[in-house]
């Protein structure tokens, strides 16, 4: 028993001030009041507080789009498609990235000039509207042109590369001396003939006849040492290919079967005399005087 009449098992000693800021509840019994009543120290619940579970969410930073914002998105879309429309209309409808100039490469018999007379390009037409395979089309008809290609160079300028057909033959017609392509095109025809080209003796020079093919396919097969020296060559028939050379020796070849080694066996039957070598059946040569 305490001097103040309080059993010292009842006695709790006072608690420091941050203890009773927190709120603190320690273990230690509860204290009696003056009149014997058990004080209570527990909290009593807000019963104002919802749940935790219950209480709303919050709204997300930002919030949800206004309609200023919708507004604002709609007028950004829109602008992107005028100016996609206003892009293409100046692209595709007017001159503004239209055709300035003509480039033409890899003349040699022709002029650049004539190529562009051919080519019939349309000035100030829009680069990505200008039909290009009716361009090569127009220019193919010079009869020069073995092969064409048409590029856009932006932008403003069209290149226009040709290839132009090289004479490996002539004949005598019409107008002059006729130029004959490896592929038996009759490409031009000029006053005299090149220097160093044979002539063809086919009925009918194209790149259809038959013999013309035969008599193409063998200049193919000729040994290199023998161009500089052939004359003539012709045939009646696919099987009947003959050439002249300059030294007065005449070669009978026949068809265009077993070339490669017709060409070999000429090759050594070339060092004997002789006026005709006959080369048709190479594993049964023969020579003439």
């Amino acid at each position: 028993m305490s001097g103040d009449g309080r059993d010292d098992a009842d006695y709790l000693p006072p608690r420091s001030r941050a203890e009773r800021g927190r709120g603190y509840r320690g273990t230690e019994k509860p204290r009696s009041g003056p009149s014997g009543r058990t004080a209570v120290r527990d909290r009593p619940p807000r019963e104002d507080r919802p749940p935790r579970e219950d209480r709303p969410s919050r709204t997300p930073r930002g919030g949800p789009p206004t309609r200023r914002r919708a507004l604002l998105r709609r007028w950004m879309a829109l602008f992107v498609l005028l100016g996609l429309v206003v892009l293409t209309v100046v692209v595709l409808f007017t001159p503004i990235l239209g055709v300035r100039s003509v480039q033409v490469s890899g003349t040699q018999a022709l002029s650049e000039e004539q190529v562009r007379l051919a080519a019939e390009v349309p000035m100030g037409t829009p680069m990505l509207r200008l039909d290009t395979d009716a361009v090569a089309t127009r220019v193919s008809t010079l009869s020069r042109i073995a092969s064409v290609a048409i590029d856009r160079e932006w932008p403003s300028t069209i290149l226009i590369e040709i290839t132009e057909r090289k004479p490996v033959a002539t004949f005598a017609g019409p107008g002059g001396v006729h130029l004959v392509d490896a592929t038996g095109v009759d490409f031009a025809t000029v006053a005299a003939a090149p220097a160093g080209l044979p002539t063809i003796a086919v009925a009918h020079v194209g790149p259809t006849d038959p013999a013309t093919k035969a008599v193409f396919a063998v200049l193919a097969a000729m040994p290199a040492q023998l161009r500089p020296t052939l004359v003539s060559i012709g045939a009646q028939t696919p099987g009947s290919v003959t050439f002249a050379l300059s030294s007065g020796k005449t070669v009978i070849w026949g068809d265009t079967g077993d070339s490669a080694k017709k060409a070999a066996v000429l090759a050594a039957l070339l060092t004997q005399p002789g006026k005709t070598y006959d080369v048709s059946a190479p594993d049964l040569p023969t020579i003439t005087s």
